[in-house]
């Protein structure tokens, strides 16, 4: 059966922040100048909002440049913060610490990004923008010159055998005279994109970290609306970067998470299990007892910044948002950037289609973006995580130095690491003996994925694809102990064997899937490659 392919001026790949501000700002341009742009957004998840989930404290700079009304168009940004508290955790105590400068949230507000994503939907619809959820992207269009001409989505109806069942669909193709890219952090296509057009040639690479959240209801009187927690320290030992928040929303709600940087060098780690070993602090296991924890999730960060921007255009495209890495990591904020962003390309897309720019490539668009406050932002800030490589204290000093003698404009840049590569052999790492979860406060991984309902046809190929099927058991279980059964935060990933121990392989248990892609990126041999199942399987967020 043939694709049916649809005709755009613009598709965009992904209706997070960045995707539906860059659509938004496509037609409000078109409106303003009195010309036809259509445009196109679709969105892997179930709904606009599904796979969405970010702690969130979000700086309202770039929603009130998008829409200077916000308020009275009723914005989903109900908790202005309050009050900041920086913590250093000890095992059984915790010190208040100055808040640093760039963690200072007085005009910002506690949101759900998934919540302000479903309302940024909705404003796209009402100006004139198509938005398709439960459409993945699974592959990028070229023409005969090698230009990106658009997407296709994934084929419906595959079995695990890889044949056509009875509901076999085809995918849909849809052209576009340009494409952006907004597929969040380690977008499937995206990496493709990069090798295609050398768009990470003479930039570091990126690095990430990988955020554990949960959303929970509380006691009223452990509730105060508008306050944030930001935490260092313990459970972590002091040469690996991360740290938790806690964020009070309204109706008694809090979000609670954990971020750990993964370039963490201990195979034995599990990131899920020191979420969980955090709550358990004297400080932060009062907040929930007695609570209802209401939802959980999981999703890989960019932290690389300044240094790990990649080229942004290319012949038909475009990358925005999370896919191109504007999280600003010591403020801990990306969605004000993101949604710059996509604003910045679609002001340069717009110029190229309605003639006022040649070419095939929106070529204004990183220079508008540089001469931004984005780019900005991120220089200041660029020494910050890449300091941490001397542990917790050295980084602490530094940033301290950097900040306050050198107002972020040290006449050096430091450099970046790929994480995959910084595992110790199991042997040379100290094992970590982890809890047991009391069901209260602290949970399993398979409880924790039911509350983030995520499901996926189960008769389709797996999307967590390996380059070779030996490599899970003969380099990483026998060198690094399977460190995936650890790093993912859903439990998909399982050596199983038969009664006498022989003969171990790996399970994959992509129904768990959360669609963290943190096995893209931390797998040390970079075997595993996630990429988009069925469109409409994964996580369904709620208020996340």
């Amino acid at each position: 059966m043939e694709r049916e392919a649809m005709e755009f001026d613009v598709v965009v790949v992904g209706a997070g922040p960045s995707g539906l501000s860059a659509g938004i700002r496509l037609r409000q341009l078109a409106k303003e100048k009195g010309q036809e742009i259509s445009v196109c957004v679709i969105e892997k998840g179930s709904e606009v909002g599904a796979h969405i989930l970010s702690g969130a404290v979000m700086e309202p700079r770039a929603m009130e440049e998008l829409f200077p009304d916000w308020k009275e168009r009723g914005a989903p940004l109900n908790t202005p913060v309050t009050t900041d508290r920086f913590m250093l955790l000890g095992k059984s105590g915790a010190v208040r610490l100055p808040t640093p400068p760039q963690m200072k949230n007085h005009g910002n507000y506690i949101v759900s990004l998934g919540n302000v994503c479903r309302w940024l939907g909705d404003e796209a619809e009402a100006i004139g923008v198509e938005v398709y959820p439960g459409f993945a992207a699974a592959e990028v269009l070229y023409d005969d010159d090698g230009r990106v001409k658009g997407v296709a989505t994934g084929d419906m109806g595959v079995g695990k055998d890889g044949e056509q069942t009875s509901n076999y669909q085809p995918g849909f193709e849809l052209h576009a005279k340009q494409t952006i890219f907004a597929e969040g952090c380690r977008g499937s296509l995206t990496k493709s994109l990069f090798k295609k057009f050398d768009l990470r040639d003479g930039v570091d690479p990126q690095t990430f970290g990988i955020g554990i959240k949960e959303l929970w209801e509380v006691d009223p009187e452990k509730h105060h609306a508008g306050r944030v927690v930001h935490s260092i320290g313990w459970p972590l030992d002091s040469r690996t970067y991360g740290g938790s928040f806690l964020y009070h929303l309204e109706d008694n709600q809090v979000a609670v998470g954990f971020v750990i940087g993964l370039d963490y060098t201990n195979p034995h780690l599990n990131p899920f299990e020191e979420f969980q070993r955090f709550k358990n602090h004297p400080s932060v296991r009062p907040t929930f007892e007695g609570g209802r924890r209401i939802a959980y999730g999981a999703r890989a960060i960019n932290e690389g910044g300044y240094q790990s921007v990649p080229k942004l255009t290319f012949p038909g495209g475009a990358l925005i948002g999370c896919t191109a890495g504007f999280l600003n990591v010591p403020k801990i904020k990306g969605s004000h950037t993101a949604m710059k962003s996509g604003m910045l390309a679609a002001e340069a897309v717009f110029d190229l289609l309605s003639g006022d720019d040649t070419g095939d490539e929106a070529v204004s668009y990183e220079p508008a973006l540089k001469e931004s406050w984005i780019w900005e932002e991120l220089y200041r800030v660029r020494n910050l995580r890449p300091s941490f490589r001397w542990g917790l204290w050295g980084g602490l000093l530094y940033s301290a130095i950097d900040t306050f003698l050198f107002r972020g404009r040290a006449p050096w840049t430091m450099r970046h690491h790929f994480d995959h590569d910084r595992l110790k052999k199991a042997a040379d790492a100290k094992k970590i003996d982890y809890p047991k979860p009391d069901g209260e406060v602290t949970f399993d991984r398979l409880s924790s994925v039911f509350i983030s309902n995520t499901n996926h046809e189960e008769n389709q190929p797996s999307h967590l694809t390996l380059s070779d099927e030996a490599v899970p058991i003969s380099v990483n279980l026998v060198e690094y102990d399977a460190p995936e059964q650890r790093y993912c935060p859903a439990g998909v990933y399982e050596i199983v064997a038969e009664d006498d121990l022989s003969n171990p392989q790996l399970q994959i248990n992509a129904q768990n899937c959360v669609h963290c892609k943190t096995c893209d990126i931390k797998d040390p041999t970079q075997n595993i490659n996630w990429v988009v199942p069925e469109g409409g399987g994964g996580p369904n967020y709620p208020n996340m």
